[in-house]
């Protein structure tokens, strides 16, 4: 018998017309989409091209109309800071239409951009919102990025104002944005002229007469403004992505397509209901900020929580169980690596029992592999589906999930399962053919790309084409290695140049991961390609303990060696395992692999961006070099 998620996901490749245009249905359209898929001669589509709507409007006024006035739209919960704000759908929507006035007094209409750059506060949506009210294009840049990469995004947004806090505040420091901002701007060459600046009490920020002006005054001086109709293929936001030229990559999202397929995803894949909560543990500097704190749950009309705070440290390895009570979360969203720094510091589980999580029903995973032993442990601990899925920025929402809301499938450790409805997952080898299954290749996806998922970069179309159309002409290349099983199942193992080379022998890394995790002590690991004279490349292990691990750690360290070489074989030629302290990561939680080979290599590298911690590259160098690498 065929299955709700066959049957759509059959529908959605064989007639994307019919499947998309009765998704649209969900939407509040000013004037409804009579075309729905316009194909371009790259292969590449336009959705909904005659169609036009609010985003804003679909936020929050129509839930207002349809009487979910006085139902949370947004709860603000900041362990940081002691406080918890709770925000109706009337409340937020006077806070947006009044902000959304506030920009226009400052020149800002239809197709101008903003840069929000902000900490997780009620603020940055409010700011997001009001700028889809207005149509202008809201570019949000993490919270406390350096000035220079900072500078980067305002030179290809040229925004006409840019909105910022005085502060963020991590969890033994306040970190003071507005000196970043002055410098950013002062390096860029494309200068807002006005700054909208947060006073958080923590700490007042100076202001630049003319220039700047502080949120409180901007509000009070302004009139609620109502939402501006924008064409479905007009820009909602420019999201920057790292890049391999050091220049980021601005992903473009439109209104059209992403609000369909959102509003989709959260009934079909999520399975979150009006008037549920969803609890997403990232930040709105991120895509998955973007799309499941901000846009999708509020399109739902469901209560999203915006969470100022880490999984452990604010107090403990208990915060996320805490939010989950206090709010009645019924579906949580986090990273893998959030699980296995819970996992690290309270492997037992036991302060889960101080809590009541009885309205909650699933946990869901992405931002890198979820390696099984965090799944099965997460499993073991809640006894609620954990569902690992993959999606990327430039998507912006999930290519593979077990889709909860069209009956979930049997879980197979390691897989984020199936291809969602829309997406044509392929595994193909270096000339484009498709591999067997089972055989690793370049996982890629049959174009069109369905709504929601970029349809170019900002202002460059060309590097658009190359970066992710030319590998494989008719596909878009995820930039993702792994393969299909024989039940269509998707396995991701790690980015294509994560693939290492030893001796002929091609290796995912991840496979090599998977087993390292699998040892009793090991909280978290990485496995990087280190060059080899002999061999080509040489796979080396870098593995953090468990909290508590009392063993010797040359002991592991020869265990997981065997472990390697038992379950994948000597072609691996997997020879050192060394303990690490911690693994330097992105302030998203992926951890810096290619940087770390890098420094193996003794190859010039680029400090990234968005690394979390510069101190745990310096601590990596010298375990490298402890073990003879990084010499130069």
């Amino acid at each position: 018998m065929t299955s709700r998620y066959h049957e759509a996901h059959r529908r959605s490749l064989a007639d994307p017309d019919g499947f998309w245009g009765e998704a649209a249905g969900a939407i509040d359209w000013i004037r409804r989409p009579t075309r729905i898929l316009e194909r371009q001669e790259n292969g590449t589509g336009r959705w909904f091209p005659d169609g036009v709507l609010n985003t804003c409007w679909n936020a929050l006024d129509r839930h207002v109309a349809a009487g979910r006035a006085e139902q949370p739209a947004l709860i603000h919960d900041s362990p940081v800071t002691g406080t918890v704000q709770r925000f109706t759908y009337r409340e937020l929507l006077d806070q947006v239409a009044r902000f959304a006035g506030a920009l226009a007094r400052l020149g800002v209409t239809k197709g101008d951009r903003v840069v929000i750059y902000m900490p997780m506060v009620p603020e940055a949506a409010v700011a997001m919102l009001a700028c889809a009210r207005l149509g202008a294009v809201h570019s949000v840049v993490f919270g406390g990025f350096a000035a220079a990469e900072l500078a980067t995004r305002l030179d290809d947004a040229r925004p006409v104002v840019v909105v910022s806090a005085s502060c963020g505040i991590e969890v033994n420091r306040v970190v003071a944005y507005k000196p970043l901002l002055d410098e950013a701007i002062r390096l860029a060459t494309a200068r807002p002229r006005h700054c909208i600046i947060l006073q958080r009490p923590m700490l007042a920020a100076t202001l630049e007469a003319g220039r700047d002006l502080s949120w409180a005054d901007a509000m009070a001086a302004a009139t609620a403004h109502d939402c501006v109709p924008v064409a479905a293929t007009d820009p909602l936001y420019i999201l920057y992505t790292s890049g391999t030229t050091g220049q980021p990559k601005g992903i473009v999202r439109d209104h059209g397509g992403h609000a369909v397929a959102l509003r989709w995803s959260m009934e079909n894949i999520y399975a979150v209901a009006p008037g549920e909560v969803m609890f997403t543990a990232s930040d709105v500097g991120w895509v998955v900020g973007h799309s499941y704190i901000v846009y999708a749950p509020l399109l739902t009309g469901a209560t999203t929580v915006l969470y100022e705070g880490k999984p452990v440290g604010t107090p403990d390895a208990g915060a996320f169980w805490r939010v989950i009570a206090d709010h009645g979360v019924a579906v949580m969203f986090t990273a893998p690596t959030a699980f296995r720094a819970i996992r690290r510091e309270d492997p037992e589980g036991r302060l889960l029992a101080q809590y009541d999580l009885s309205r909650f029903r699933a946990l869901f995973l992405a931002g890198e592999r979820a390696d099984p032993p965090t799944v099965e442990w997460a499993q073991d601990l809640l006894r609620r589906p954990v569902i690992d899925h993959w999606w990327q920025t430039e998507t912006g929402w999930p290519i593979a999930a077990n889709c909860m809301g069209l009956g979930l499938m049997p879980v197979k450790p390691g897989s984020p399962t199936v291809a969602v409805p829309g997406w044509d997952v392929r595994c193909l080898d270096a000339e484009g053919q498709e591999m067997p299954a089972g055989d690793v290749g370049a996982l890629a996806i049959r174009l069109p790309l369905p709504p929601g998922a970029l349809p170019t970069l900002w202002n460059a179309e060309d590097r658009f084409r190359q970066a992710y159309l030319a590998a494989f002409p008719g596909y878009y290349q995820t930039g993702d290695a792994g393969f299909l099983d024989a039940d269509g199942y998707v396995h991701v193992m790690s980015r294509t140049d994560d693939i290492i080379n030893v001796a002929g022998h091609r290796l995912s890394t991840g496979a090599m991961e998977e087993v390292l995790a699998g040892h009793p002590d090991v909280a978290e690991c990485a496995v990087i390609g280190v060059a080899d004279a002999l061999k080509g490349q040489v796979p080396l292990g870098l593995v953090v303990l468990k909290a508590g691990a009392g063993r010797n750690s040359e002991d592991i360290a020869r265990e997981l060696v065997q472990r390697v070489r038992d379950r994948i074989g000597p072609v691996a030629a997997f020879k050192t395992a060394t303990v690490v302290q911690r693994l330097p990561k992105t302030r998203s939680g992926k951890i810096l692999r290619g940087t770390m080979r890098a420094i193996a290599d003794a190859e010039d590298y680029r400090m990234p961006a968005t690394i979390d911690d510069p101190a745990a590259l310096d601590e990596i160098r010298a375990a490298l070099a402890a073990i003879g690498y990084a010499a130069g």
